[in-house]
């Protein structure tokens, strides 16, 4: 962790409709999920807003590949919504790997016992919360 940014970090789980989001303690060492971002009901104005509100230090964007490690066209996206985001925020963007953590957000949150629309609604803002937790643990 580059250690002269001190503070919370935010963590994007970027998908077609929704984008996740999590945020971390001021120390950097909890993830926690915040909420889900509907792009096409709050567009980008909305997801900026729900960022400034942490005042973060740094925002990591999970990156899709495939089990090989290989980037495909959805990682192309997720890299062009990312574009979109450093044109409004101010600090630096860090893609980190995010292979099977929506897949492993679904499976705690049924685990958890939350229904379908429940867990629907939850899964981003977890699956945001794995990336977020993944690259602090790493950092230390």
């Amino acid at each position: 962790m580059n250690q002269q940014l001190h503070g919370r970090r935010v963590a994007l789980d970027v998908g077609g409709r929704r984008v996740g989001l999590a945020v971390s303690d001021e120390l950097g060492m909890v993830a926690s999920p915040v909420r889900t971002v509907d792009i096409k009901r709050e567009g980008m104005h909305g997801l900026i807003q729900a960022i400034s509100k942490y005042n973060p230090v740094e925002v990591i964007i999970g990156l899709p590949t495939g089990l090989s490690g290989f980037e495909g066209p959805q990682a192309a996206e997720v890299r062009r919504f990312a574009g979109e985001v450093a044109q409004h925020v101010d600090v630096p963007i860090t893609y980190w790997d995010e292979r099977l953590t929506t897949f492993a957000a679904d499976q705690a949150l049924m685990e958890s016992g939350y229904r379908t629309k429940r867990r629907k609604e939850m899964v981003d803002a977890v699956a945001a919360s794995l990336i977020l937790q993944s690259y602090l643990d790493a950092q230390r």
